[in-house]
């Protein structure tokens, strides 16, 4: 993915039922700002903060992998600052309880000496919910954020109460210690619209945090624009056009990472036991539509696909035990898939 917004003008392409040039211009430039006003605080890491916007217009969860110290945390805290979110951080640990995130009934008594039950909202209900470390949670207390991240509600003592919108879960994960872990399991990455991975900074762009976060100023960050405008463009992302054949093509990527596929290549056959699945699909889509619209176009092309299959798709691979002992990254198995799936042409 391109690590800049690209400025590529609307063309005809887009038909009638697309959104407005005006419309595309508007959000192109309040998303330039908020992008602007991220890499202020987190220097180094432009490709990174533009897939996490990608989180944000599609309302998708985001899970963070990378070292410690790379500004994962930043990160989540800069976007809420700077669209003015409720802004919530838990830090998973080995003894934290599903309560301790939903929150719980607990029984108190009135000025009248009555008793009885009243909610206590836990952490869970906020715009953007930081899950620290989640691995290291039990896999119990995972399954609490199941129904967050896939419904936006939780439920607790029988009643089902709706979390505050926008809403977000971004979970980060250290790949390196892996000692006092829980392993996420499938049904709950594949929840995760994206997986972004944290690359370590450049000599120069390391040089330069050196300098700029260890002196007397301290950093604020601005807000870029309002909670209303984000829900404003999230809703705009889905008006993006999306054509049959882009729309194939992402069908057939999304195929191609199934060993039994006729599609798939020989790396997939070999180091991958099941293939994404639909959800993989719908995050293609959209994750395409947001990626064309930060582009400023209204309608989505093949490259938006390509642009954002890694994030997409990475995570959605169950890969075999021959790729674990041969080293095969599910990053390479998306690079064969891009290489090799087929364009689709529009009739």
């Amino acid at each position: 993915m391109n690590t800049a917004i690209p400025t590529t003008a609307p063309t005809p392409a887009a038909t009638a039922s697309a959104p407005t040039d005006d419309r595309i211009a508007r959000a192109q430039d309040a998303l330039g700002a908020l992008k602007t006003e991220i890499e202020r605080r987190l220097f180094g890491q432009s490709n990174l903060v533009l897939q996490a916007i990608i989180g944000l217009l599609t309302r998708g969860n985001i899970l963070i992998e990378g070292q410690p110290g790379l500004g994962k945390t930043l990160l989540v805290k800069v976007m809420a600052e700077a669209i003015d979110l409720e802004f919530s951080r838990i830090q998973f640990t080995p003894d934290l309880m599903p309560a301790d995130i939903t929150g719980s009934q607990t029984l108190v008594h009135d000025e009248h000496g009555r008793a009885r039950l009243d909610f206590r909202a836990g952490p869970i209900f906020a715009n953007l919910v930081l899950a620290d470390e989640v691995n290291r949670a039990t896999p119990k207390t995972q399954s609490a954020l199941l129904e967050a991240m896939q419904e936006h509600a939780v439920t607790v003592g029988g009643v089902r109460r709706l979390l505050p919108e926008p809403f977000l879960v971004a979970a980060t994960q250290n790949p390196i210690e892996m000692e006092g872990t829980y392993p996420l399991p499938e049904a709950q990455l594949d929840r995760f619209l994206l997986k972004l991975e944290v690359v370590f900074p450049s000599f120069e762009d390391l040089r330069e945090i050196g300098l700029r976060t260890t002196g007397r100023a301290e950093d604020t960050t601005a807000r870029a624009m309002d909670r209303q405008t984000m829900i404003d463009l999230q809703n705009l992302v889905r008006d993006i056009v999306v054509a049959p054949h882009v729309a194939e093509f992402a069908a057939s990527l999304t195929m191609a990472t199934h060993p039994e596929s006729a599609n798939s290549t020989a790396d997939v056959k070999r180091f991958v036991r099941y293939g994404a699945s639909p959800r993989a699909m719908q995050a293609l889509i959209l994750a395409g539509r947001a990626y064309a619209l930060l582009c400023g176009r209204a309608w989505v092309a093949e490259d938006d696909i390509r642009a954002i299959a890694h994030p997409v798709l990475r995570h959605r691979m169950i890969p075999s035990f021959d790729a674990k002992l041969e080293g095969i990254t599910n990053n390479r198995l998306v690079d064969g898939l891009i290489a090799t799936v087929p364009n689709v042409r529009a009739g």
